[in-house]
């Protein structure tokens, strides 16, 4: 104990230096603009920029979120909370990401450090020292920066924040469980073993709940839990010792605690068949991925070599490899094409082999692989999400540092330590000089643009984005050169593989709001991808830019182009609400054809029950019209979403403009 005081201190300093550089890395990125899905979630979402701190405009907020079915309100009310405090202003919202970030660091620690104490081949003499080295790196990696620049990315992170949370009550609860110096008589429930029992069952149900607030992923700690259980723990009771214990030392016993096998039948195994015979039907459906542009089968086949990228891309990743934009990725339509996708299957075959011949013999490492993997289970299996996002490796990556950190971090004693130490700080130093290039560029969007638009010359998002830039700072002048340099990437954007309609809708948007000239081109471009395939959301949110534009009178665009576009989007069997509501906005406020308006408003709310800004808009419409006995009808339909008041100023509206009293 003297021992760890005296040299305690020391390991302090290094945590702090490892969080002080973090903090340095990050901080010129901080000064950057919003980008991408920051867009529909934070900026254009009115719902997370609540008037005031009162109780249905946080509820509102919270329930905002056009990211999920599941509105991840934890993660909506802190953009609310955000907005509150300093606006609209990416850098306090950046600055609130990285100090989530960081506080994550703090928990990899606490938890890498009871992970290794906890390792029943041997004790690491140097445990507090390796824990650091995990923390570090793991704050450091290029792979987890969208997870702190990428603001709506604060979801991952804030979920992960209850993962971490929850793991390491779990782990403190299994290690009092296991104390050999609290081995209660078998009747006894006032002890330490109980205790650490009930810690451990609230440690993975509490944060699991809290956590799905912020985002989905959070639902994976019970999993997380049981390979820890099964690497480290065994599902054992403690025993009396025979001998004094070392200090943090734990003895197992080959009986299995039946508390434990009971409680993961109950928050594992039975949650998992249910969402699974919940998900499946509508999975194996053909009509589930119409929008996108690949199979269940060719998803689980891509996915066998991104799964096997993200291990590249977070030991030894390149700037091109995280290069944010993966739509030019090549979908996998056989083992053989390309062939890469059954070397990656034999790479996760023999990963899987290894983490299971490492058990007895390593189960630290085995454990580190086997929380990689099972992380993949849920966003690269079956679940019709896009492939690639660098994001979804926040907590995947702890897994494997956990399994490499230790073996290049060994004691002097060891065989070959110099090389495993050098080539160990050889990975922090890449890292983080990687980190702290991308993060400078992410301090400015033209910065940002340019320099994604080079890590990914094929992909369209990202030749998009920079065209789209180059709009921005053109401030629609005719005369600045930013005007000419758009047109280059937009019309490169427009012209890769299965690009969406943006760049198209970028390049009519601009030119038609500095009045010049359109294009045929960009409108039969823009019409034969909607016919060609069903839109997605980036398609419906251009054809709401445009519709929003002529609406304002900002944009003259050719009313019969805008009905071929239209067409061609409703052309596919069952069209979102969203589309069905663009529509409706464009027949009522540009057509002027009201009964057009109102029926496909109509439609939208039928295709979209819960969701009240389509209820709002069509007792709007109804007003306008003198059919008060209808909208008063579509009012009572509509205070039933009215959850937590959320919805108080809006009827309030809608009943002062139908000439009744509020309610408010």
């Amino acid at each position: 104990m003297t021992d760890f005081l005296r040299r305690s201190p020391w390991r302090l300093l290094a945590l702090l230096a490892a969080f002080t550089i973090t903090l340095i890395v990050y901080w010129p990125g901080l000064s950057g603009g919003f980008l991408f899905d920051d867009y529909p979630n934070i900026v254009d979402n009115k719902g997370v920029q609540p008037h005031d701190a009162s109780l249905p405009s946080l509820v509102g907020a919270a329930l905002s979120s056009p990211a999920s079915d599941f509105k991840r309100p934890l993660a909506s009310l802190s953009f609310a909370i955000n907005y509150l405090a300093t606006g609209l202003d990416p850098y306090w919202m950046k600055l609130t990401n990285l100090l989530i970030h960081l506080l994550n660091g703090w928990l990899v620690y606490l938890l890498s450090l009871a992970l290794l104490r906890s390792d029943p081949a041997r004790q690491h003499p140097h445990a507090s020292l390796v824990a650091v080295l995990i923390a570090a790196g793991w704050m450091l990696l290029p792979i987890n920066l969208t997870a702190v620049l990428y603001v709506v990315q604060r979801m991952e992170s804030m979920a992960n924040l209850f993962v971490l949370l929850g793991l390491l009550g779990y782990v403190t609860g299994r290690r009092r469980m296991l104390d050999p110096r609290h081995v209660p008589p078998p009747t006894s429930f006032g002890n330490t073993q109980w205790t650490g029992f009930i810690l451990c069952a609230a440690s993975i149900t509490i944060p699991t709940a809290i956590g799905t607030l912020a985002k989905e992923t959070a639902v994976m700690l019970p999993l997380y839990a049981l390979l820890i259980e099964w690497t480290l723990f065994r599902f054992s009771q403690s025993q009396k010792a025979a001998i004094p214990q070392e200090e943090h030392q734990i003895r197992f016993s080959r009986r299995h605690d039946p508390r434990l096998i009971g409680l993961f039948l109950l928050v594992l195994a039975l949650p998992f068949a249910l969402g699974l015979a919940w998900l499946l039907p509508n999975v194996l459906k053909p009509a589930t991925w119409a929008a996108r542009d690949f199979t269940l089968g060719t998803r689980l086949l891509s996915e066998a070599r991104i799964v096997t990228d993200y291990v590249a891309w977070t030991l030894l990743p390149t700037p091109n490899a995280l290069s944010f934009y993966h739509d030019d990725f090549r979908i996998s339509t056989g083992l053989l094409s390309p062939w890469s996708t059954l070397a990656s299957l034999v790479f996760l075959v023999a990963l899987t082999a290894l983490m299971l011949w490492l058990r007895p013999r390593k189960p630290l490492a085995a454990l580190g692989i086997a929380l990689f993997l099972s992380c993949q289970l849920l966003t690269g299996t079956i679940l019709p999400l896009e492939l690639i996002y660098e994001h979804r490796n926040y907590f995947a990556s702890f897994g494997l540092l956990l399994a490499i950190t230790p073996l290049f971090a060994a004691p002097r004693s060891q065989p070959f330590a110099l090389p495993r130490h050098v080539l160990l700080a050889g990975l922090l130093l890449s890292w983080t000089a990687l980190t702290a290039m991308t993060a400078y560029a992410w301090g400015n969007p033209l910065r940002l643009a340019e320099d994604l638009a080079l890590r990914a010359p094929q992909s369209p998002r990202a030749q998009y984005e920079l065209g789209r830039t180059y709009i921005i700072y053109s401030h629609y002048d005719p005369a600045s050169p930013f005007t000419r340099l758009a047109y280059a990437p937009l019309e490169k954007s427009a012209s890769l593989p299965n690009s969406s309609i943006l760049p198209e809708q970028a390049l009519i948007f601009m030119n038609a709001r500095m009045k010049l000239p359109l294009k045929d081109a960009w409108w039969d471009s823009m019409i034969a991808k909607l016919q060609a395939r069903r839109p997605g959301v980036q398609d419906e949110s251009s054809l709401g830019a445009l519709t929003q534009c002529a609406h304002e009178g900002r944009c003259d665009l050719p009313q019969q182009r805008m009905m071929n576009a239209f067409m061609a989007a409703l052309s596919h069997s069952a069209p979102s609400a969203r589309l069905l509501a663009t529509y409706g906005d464009y027949a009522w406020n540009v057509l002027e054809d009201h009964a057009l308006g109102e029926r496909m408003t109509e439609a939208a709310v039928n295709a979209s029950p819960y969701e009240p800004a389509y209820q709002i808009t069509l007792i709007r419409m109804l007003a306008a019209q003198g059919r008060t006995d209808e909208a008063h009808q579509a009012i009572q339909r509509l205070q039933k979403l009215n959850v937590g008041g959320r919805l108080d100023e809006e009827l309030d509206a809608l009943r002062l403009r139908l000439g009744s009293p509020s309610h408010g």
